[in-house]
């Protein structure tokens, strides 16, 4: 029931023209994604879902607020004539608490930590779906300036939080808010980029989440100590975290690479300048990460038991991922 309720609250705000089923559909989600956190009847798990819950049903009422606010002085209940300031700038609070942008981002780490790898997939991927589409389809007529600011500092906050992390949960949930802030950026020039950039993120975080799931890895530690169970498995996670870094040969690069031109073109090569140097930020823990994974092998300094390697085949699905998220590169544009 949980996951129906999802798929069809995504559907119908991103199908919706009028802000009321938009809202419909933003409510049916995070009811259905509460279930899916609890499920684990642990404190952490419980404390999770009612920060989550809390958390969206405010940003939920600030878009309402501002749809009706809109209403009010337009008349126009479609969501692609959002024009009044007000409303716009209440929405894009609205949306951005709904997607843990900075400053709204102080949520997201502590849920993720508290819902079990699944979930942190389905919070990481499919939830953000239905906000950013909201603001794809309003991103005309938002504030330009307010939008960049967020884009860099969430890229900022999202490299320098994530250095000192030890939970691999929490280190990918700040990946996301750096990420994110790569698609605030550009939405306004290019939407189309924007939803590139995303669609990549999604397949680049669910590699991550679901060999992640498979070698059962929670933090820094037992990752050291997981590389003897698959060792393919390990060698390719390397490889997908540098991907989602955004390292060159690989498919995380092309977003990347894509919104800087794009940015130089629109004439914002400081913005470009500094997003770029903030991604190095990125790369240093996402370069932990992979040395933790792979390249520490023993004689190591800290004592533990060797673990068995598994005879179970890794899934397809892993395995097309993984595939994707190292080689798309040279589909790009």
């Amino acid at each position: 029931i949980s996951i129906s309720s999802l798929l069809l609250g995504t559907t119908i705000t991103i199908s919706s023209n009028h802000w009321m089923m938009a809202w419909t559909g933003l409510e049916i989600n995070t009811l259905a994604i509460l279930p899916l956190i609890s499920k684990p009847h642990h404190p952490r798990a419980i404390e999770a879902a009612t920060k989550y819950f809390l958390i969206q049903a405010a940003a939920s009422t600030l878009l309402l607020f501002s749809s009706t606010t809109n209403a009010l002085f337009t008349g126009q209940w479609d969501i692609t004539q959002l024009t009044h300031p007000t409303s716009c700038l209440l929405l894009t609070t609205a949306i951005s608490i709904k997607l843990g942008l900075v400053p709204f981002h102080f949520w997201f780490p502590e849920v993720l930590q508290g819902s079990s790898l699944m979930t942190s997939l389905l919070l990481t991927t499919a939830m953000k779906f239905p906000p950013i589409t909201l603001l794809l389809m309003t991103s005309p007529s938002l504030n330009h300036t307010l939008l960049t600011t967020m884009a860099i500092a969430s890229a900022a906050l999202g490299g320098w939080a994530g250095l000192n992390q030890t939970q691999v949960r929490k280190i990918l949930a700040f990946s996301s808010i750096s990420h994110l802030g790569w698609m605030t950026i550009i939405i306004i020039y290019s939407p189309k980029l924007t939803l590139i950039t995303f669609y990549l993120y999604c397949m680049m975080t669910a590699t991550a989440f679901l060999t992640l799931k498979t070698t059962k890895i929670l933090k820094l530690s037992t990752m050291m100590a997981a590389w003897t169970k698959i060792p393919s498995l390990s060698a390719t996670l390397m490889l997908a975290l540098l991907s989602l870094a955004g390292l060159p040969p690989l498919t995380g690069f092309l977003p990347k690479w894509l919104i800087i031109q794009e940015l130089t073109k629109q004439e914002m090569t400081p913005m470009a300048t500094i997003i770029a140097l903030l991604s190095l930020l990125g790369l240093f823990f996402y370069l932990r990460l992979a040395y933790c994974a792979t390249i520490t092998l023993p004689p190591n300094s800290s004592n533990y038991m060797k673990q068995w390697r598994t005879n179970k085949p890794v899934s397809t699905l892993t395995a097309t991922l993984t595939t994707m998220t190292i080689t798309l590169l040279p589909l790009s544009p």
